[in-house]
């Protein structure tokens, strides 16, 4: 079984700085005809930033959407045309003030397959040398370093939610146990 769906009209509802919303009619391989609600994102990128002490380098900050503070990795939106990996250098840089050694590509993440096309490249390194915060106008946080021993009971209490973080976390501290990081 081919399993596809083919586009035949798309809608667009709203095209903004970072997102595009678009309601498709789409058909699906039995023939019948569906809407699909999606979001267009440019994308983004996440790094685990970890020290020689093997604790990780998290940002707390407020996420209007969710109208709470959240504990994540480094990360950011990716701008148009930027290589995933420098997006991800220098996101490190600005938001915890460091730069890395020994980068490791973690892979992809699709967040929320069901409506959206973003998709988070997710890289792990060693800290390097440490420097000043350079955060963009209108972003705050705070940076705070956790063990990833500690990190990882706090994804089994529910103290990290961020789905990002838990996957760096999970595969940081594995790489670190095989000694790959």
């Amino acid at each position: 079984m081919k399993l596809t769906e083919k586009t035949l009209e798309q809608n667009y509802l709203y095209r903004g700085k970072i997102l595009d919303l678009h309601v498709d009619r789409a058909e699906l391989i039995d023939g019948r005809i569906v809407k699909r609600e999606c979001v267009d994102h440019r994308g983004g990128v996440s790094v685990a930033v970890l020290t020689e002490r093997n604790e990780m380098l998290f940002v707390r900050q407020y996420r209007y959407p969710y109208h709470e503070v959240v504990l994540e990795a480094p990360a950011g939106k990716l701008e148009e045309g930027e290589d995933p990996f420098e997006a991800a250098k220098r996101e490190q840089r600005e938001e915890t003030g460091t730069t890395g050694k020994n980068y490791l590509d973690l892979g992809r993440l699709y967040p929320s397959p069901g409506y959206t096309n973003e998709i988070i490249f997710l890289y792990a390194c060693r800290v390097e040398s440490c420097g000043e915060l350079d955060l963009d106008e209108g972003e705050f946080l705070e940076v705070e370093k956790i063990s990833l021993e500690q990190a990882e009971q706090m994804i089994m209490t529910g103290e990290i939610v961020d789905a990002k973080t838990q996957v760096l976390i999970l595969k940081a501290a594995r790489l670190v146990r095989e000694k790959k990081l």
